[in-house]
């Protein structure tokens, strides 16, 4: 535990003193701002001109759960936005060593492959958190000024939901990175293969039933919904943690594979 610590600590290190962190911080946090701002505009005009419609005509008032639809659309756009920006923060963990030559003294010092690679996959884990912090603002916000008063469940799903979904594509990233020493490739071939999934999800909603209901089971956007709406589904969890567990078991192989070739 001691050597998975000590990766854990030089990963969270490297991403701080490389501007990309910043950079992908701040984009992220302007990205995530706009979204929350339009989507909590476009549900509260929604429900104040029901209400003008119902008052005009003397029906009662619509029953229009504003707090839920902003949190639950305002994570299902998270849930897409990280696509684009986690490439950026797994494409350096595997490619950076070899790009500089510290491949070797990994594979050679007294920590195991397995250390490395639960180390920086902690290491992105964790920063993706970092990530997520920040937009626990706009959920205080609801909480507080909504009423009747928005429950915790949702967003907790939620927020688990999203750490399970972005667990699962920094697995795959990481393997990825094994694969080249150039990180811009490893980020543009992290992206064409969460464009992949994207695409999987697109299929299995438009498809037909015997297609759909295989391509829903296989596409890891598609079971993020349940936690979106504040459902945790074992299966769901079952469907990440194995994900995760295929992608990190890859990257094992892969550095393995590196071991025999030198």
């Amino acid at each position: 535990m001691k050597n998975v610590l000590a990766i854990f600590e030089k990963e969270m290190k490297s991403y701080f003193v490389s501007p990309i962190a910043y950079v992908v911080l701040t984009v992220f946090l302007v990205i995530s701002g706009y979204f929350f701002y339009n989507i909590l505009t476009i549900f509260m005009e929604r429900s104040m001109f029901a209400a003008m419609q119902s008052q005009q005509f003397g029906g009662p008032p619509p029953s229009i759960d504003v707090p839920a639809l902003v949190s639950r659309n305002f994570f299902g756009v998270l849930s897409t936005v990280i696509l684009f920006m986690l490439p950026m923060i797994t494409m350096a963990t595997f490619a950076d060593e070899k790009r500089r030559g510290t491949m070797e003294l990994l594979m050679t010092s007294p920590i195991t492959n397995l250390q490395v690679i639960l180390g920086k996959f902690l290491g992105a884990l964790a920063f993706f958190f970092l990530m997520l912090v920040p937009t626990l603002f706009y959920q205080v916000f609801i909480l507080v000024y909504s009423s009747p008063r928005m429950a915790f469940g949702p967003i907790f799903s939620g927020y688990l939901g999203l750490l399970l979904l972005g667990g699962s594509l920094i697995a795959l990233g990481i393997f990825i990175s094994t694969l080249t020493e150039n990180q811009i490739v490893a980020a543009s071939v992290t992206f064409g293969a969460f464009l992949i999934l994207w695409v999987i999800d697109l299929s299995a909603r438009s498809g037909g039933t015997a297609l759909q209901e295989i391509l829903s089971y296989l596409s890891i956007l598609n079971h993020f919904e349940d936690f979106s709406k504040g459902v945790i589904d074992t299966s769901s969890v079952v469907i990440y943690s194995s994900f995760i567990f295929l992608g990190l078991f890859l990257t094992f192989r892969s550095i393995e594979s590196l071991r025999w070739r030198q």
